[in-house]
């Protein structure tokens, strides 16, 4: 391979196994968002996006890189750098961090349930006020739990939910297929499926078919006392329609994931009844570096010895 630069957001001596400079001609660049670029975007052939950044920062430097082969997030969804696709040449491959998120966003997926579910705000502000909040909660056994959004996330928190006996899972992607757990619905029987779940886990990604996909409309037929759990994206909820739903007291909502987001001082979500917000940190925990790492070490592996990349989403044309 011909000479190169790789940016990553991490120094080159953090990743154990990255491919000898000298060897396959890399030259390793860091940057991590910051306003100067470390070198002329030009010569980068492996881009690694800066982790949790705005969109405007991860494109930032797409356009003038004009010899990138490789874009490489560290994030399972890609939406925050598709805005700036469209400034690369055709064939650049697109690849996202499956395998770094799933243990831990299926973690707080499973938290954000169980809090919830089990009153531990409630408990929490009752410890800060010195009062004895006991009294009956609903538990997850017995439970019938959706799961919207079945990808490698969406397969990893219904493993986390195995041993919690709940009375279903039901599975909805964007197509129907079988899978060893079972069926998994497709979008169009959302209608049919919502009014029987107790609990609605969103784990899709945001595209044009899923932004606002969690409506007034998918809101009304959920179930009274029904549970909706978003470790998607903010935008897949009409943070509106879900605010009005909320107030009344019908459905309760655990969040890490908000729109707008970060969630601004005074905006009434903070305060709407019977809504947990965590500050999207589904994958911020102590297994992402480690998982980061080994894939961006992998990929660098394969790419210098031009073998096929994992994780492709897309290439561009």
């Amino acid at each position: 391979m011909n000479a190169a630069d790789v940016w990553l957001p991490v120094g080159a001596d953090e990743i154990e196994g990255l491919p000898a400079p000298a060897a396959s001609g890399f030259t390793y660049r860091f940057w991590d968002g910051g306003e100067d670029f470390p070198a002329d975007p030009a010569d980068c052939a492996f881009y690694v996006v800066p982790y949790m950044k705005p969109t405007e920062t991860a494109v930032r430097p797409l356009a003038a890189m004009t010899s990138v082969q490789v874009v490489q997030t560290l994030t399972a969804g890609i939406d925050h750098v598709e805005p700036g696709l469209g400034s690369l040449r055709a064939g650049v491959r697109l690849c996202n961090a499956k395998g770094v998120h799933e243990a831990s966003t299926a973690e707080l997926a499973l938290a954000l349930v169980l809090a919830s579910l089990r009153g531990i705000p409630r408990f929490v502000e009752g410890q800060r006020k010195e009062e004895w909040r006991s009294g009956f909660y609903p538990a997850l056994a017995d439970r019938s739990v959706l799961i919207v959004g079945y990808g490698s996330i969406g397969a990893a928190i219904e493993d986390r939910l195995t041993p919690f006996e709940c009375a279903r899972v039901a599975r909805v992607a964007r197509s129907a297929r079988a899978t060893e757990r079972g069926q998994v619905h497709p979008l169009s029987q959302l209608p049919l499926l919502l009014p029987e779940a107790d609990v609605v886990i969103l784990s899709t990604p945001l595209t044009p078919g899923t932004h606002h996909l969690v409506n007034a409309g998918f809101l009304g037929r959920m179930k009274d006392g029904a549970l909706l759990v978003n470790v998607a994206r903010g935008p897949v909820v009409d943070t509106k329609a879900l605010i009005e739903e909320t107030v009344t007291g019908r459905i309760t909502a655990a969040l890490d994931v908000t729109d707008p987001e970060p969630l601004p001082p005074g905006h009434p979500l903070w305060h709407a009844p019977g809504v947990l917000i965590s500050p999207h940190v589904g994958g911020s925990t102590s297994a992402f570096r480690p998982r980061a790492n080994r894939l961006m070490g992998d990929q660098l592996r394969r790419f210098a010895a031009g073998e096929p990349l994992r994780n492709v989403v897309l290439t561009t044309h």
